[in-house]
């Protein structure tokens, strides 16, 4: 599954995830073109860019910020071949009753905005090249809702939505769009966070991005709206 000359553009880049996906991608010949809030960011998480690893600072809150972001990278490359959206956030503010109103408003912005507003940017782009890939990442928790997680389960049950409409509206034009859903991801700050937890059961950020590479790929432009689950290996 190579991908030599593919250009993807990858949101939250500096994270475990996005680091995990970006590696992936390049391991497999791609142009990424790393999006985070500044390059300060991508620099300490990458080092200095190269001729295959493009960095964009955007604040993907801004849509007016993304669409300029956006068109550097085509005017540089010429073409968004793939947009995979890992930017996105993650809170528990206790029952839904007791949940602020802000708590809501930020889980959706950071799940549902900075995806929207990608969206917006990339996707007449693909529609003018006649294809393209979008991969979006869920979360297993908008499944079903539990307790004391109310708004990022509703949050990214959106994405699930999203995800499904858009591939209604683009598979028809070369582009498909699914999204991931993964458990618990075996990073620093996760391990940090519940010690009792056995990380063994979780997910590493590369089998996830392995996932995602995938549905990036040719090999996936059959598939269309999917909600993939990516759950523990054991």
């Amino acid at each position: 599954m190579e991908a030599n000359g593919q250009v993807v553009a990858i949101t939250g880049a500096a994270g475990n995830l996005g680091r995990a996906v970006a590696t992936a991608f390049e391991a497999r010949g791609a142009i990424v073109a790393l999006f985070a809030r500044t390059e300060r960011a991508l620099a300490d998480a990458f080092g200095a860019p190269t001729a295959q690893r493009i960095y964009v600072a955007a604040d993907l809150l801004d849509g007016d910020a993304v669409e300029r972001a956006v068109a550097t990278v085509v005017a540089r490359q010429r073409r968004i071949d793939a947009l995979v959206n890992v930017a996105g956030g993650f809170r528990t503010d206790g029952p839904v009753h007791a949940t602020p109103a802000a708590s809501f408003e930020s889980l959706f912005a950071l799940n549902v905005l900075t995806l929207a507003n990608m969206a917006h940017a990339v996707v007449p782009h693909m529609l003018a090249a006649g294809r393209g890939a979008i991969v979006n990442i869920g979360a297993f928790a908008a499944n079903r809702g539990g307790a004391n997680m109310g708004a990022y389960a509703a949050a990214k049950s959106g994405v699930i939505r999203l995800t499904e409409s858009m591939a209604a509206e683009l598979r028809n034009h070369g582009i498909n769009v699914n999204c991931v859903l993964p458990t618990i991801l075996d990073t620093p700050e996760n391990r940090r966070d519940m010690p009792q937890s056995d990380p063994s059961k979780w997910v590493s950020p590369s089998d996830l991005a392995r996932v995602i590479a995938f549905l990036a790929s040719d090999e996936a432009r059959a598939i269309h709206g999917a909600a993939i689950p990516v759950t523990a290996l054991s």
